[in-house]
């Protein structure tokens, strides 16, 4: 099978956890070009790429540019080089045998669909990291099965609303047309945001149970104490505003505010309260910044506000004791709502 793929990893000192992943890449048939783009690490790591794997292409950023601008450069390097497949790939993710042939065949199957995703396990291969991204009606997304038992209930193929970015492949066409990653998310949800536009512009993604990947889960968030808070309460609200009509964006967003109030009193509990403040006052500013991008984004959609709420799962993500009051309340509310719609 003659395959003209390449595969993006972004690095941040991943050590040895890299060579692996590296090689996971190299051993798969056919074999794809790999791209290792680095966000100024100081461990080495990059020289010891230089020696064991000196077919794969590397690209230095001068400083940390995140998840969003660690891939960026690498995507530009293999879209302006004609690869029809581009993937993203994690520098602490291992791919089993066939991973890449699976979702390739996909691909090639499915013309409709701009971007195949895979079955993310944990390291050991029992629980699930992701089996796509789901987006709720509360503003809030979620990885598909995220910390559930691999169990075979995530083991059909089907359409999800987003692919994570830990591990897929997209088709080349589909980012020429949309655009890569938006490098002021840094880290976290600009894989949401990226399948929010790519089902905007009318291409389905798709689950491929099939394609297996092993992560190391929060390697890289637990480098920095309080990073991922700050990164959620300034990213989920560019995501909401970037992507929801009017019309609704005024339903959600009262929920929104809600679940945010919510889950910043639960990161002062957890002594993270000052990176959910300044989180949300960097939200604030780049708000300002991205009108622009929202008009765009929504003035050339293909789809109806219908199905952009039909995209969205009309509950709370589940397995979040962070939102267990919330939902707790809402629940309540809901019911005695209906009760009395009911009695009248």
């Amino acid at each position: 099978m003659t395959l003209h793929a390449a595969i993006v990893i972004p690095n941040l000192n991943g050590g040895d956890a890299l060579l692996d992943a590296i090689d996971s890449l190299v051993s798969q048939d056919p074999v794809p070009q790999v791209v290792v783009v680095d966000n100024a690490s100081t461990d080495g790591s990059i020289s010891k790429v230089r020696f064991a794997f000196p077919s794969v292409h590397i690209i230095e950023n001068s400083t940390n540019r995140g998840y969003a601008g660690g891939v960026n450069p690498g995507v530009q390097w293999a879209l302006g080089r004609g690869f029809t497949y581009v993937g993203v790939f994690n520098d602490d993710a291992v791919a089993q045998r066939g991973w890449l042939q699976e979702l390739a065949t996909t691909l090639a199957q499915r013309p409709d669909v701009g971007v195949a995703t895979s079955k993310v396990l944990s390291a050991d291969g029992t629980r699930l990291d992701s089996a796509g991204d789901c987006f709720t009606t509360w503003g809030l997304a979620f990885p598909r099965g995220r910390g559930e038992v691999d169990d075979g209930r995530y083991d059909s193929p089907t359409d999800v609303f987003g692919a994570s970015g830990a591990a897929c492949l997209f088709r080349a066409d589909t980012l020429r047309a949309v655009g890569l990653f938006d490098e002021d998310f840094f880290a976290y949800f600009e894989d949401i945001d990226l399948s929010f536009r790519i089902r905007h512009a009318g291409w389905q993604i798709t689950y491929c149970p099939k394609a297996r990947v092993h992560h190391v889960m929060g390697m890289t968030s637990s480098r920095s104490h309080g990073f991922t808070t700050h990164q959620t309460m300034k990213n989920l609200p560019l995501v909401l505003y970037r992507n929801v009509p009017t019309r609704l964006l005024c339903k959600i967003a009262p929920r929104f505010v809600l679940s945010q109030l919510l889950l910043t009193c639960w990161a002062f509990r957890r002594h993270q309260g000052r990176a959910a403040l300044t989180g949300h006052g960097r939200a604030v500013r780049l708000l300002v910044e991205k009108r622009k991008d929202r008009e765009n984004i929504l003035s050339t959609s293909v789809l109806s506000l219908g199905q952009i709420e039909a995209l969205m799962v009309p509950d709370f993500p589940p397995h979040r004791p962070d939102l267990d009051l919330l939902r707790a309340v809402w629940r309540k509310a809901s019911s005695m709502t209906n009760r009395n719609t009911r009695d009248r």
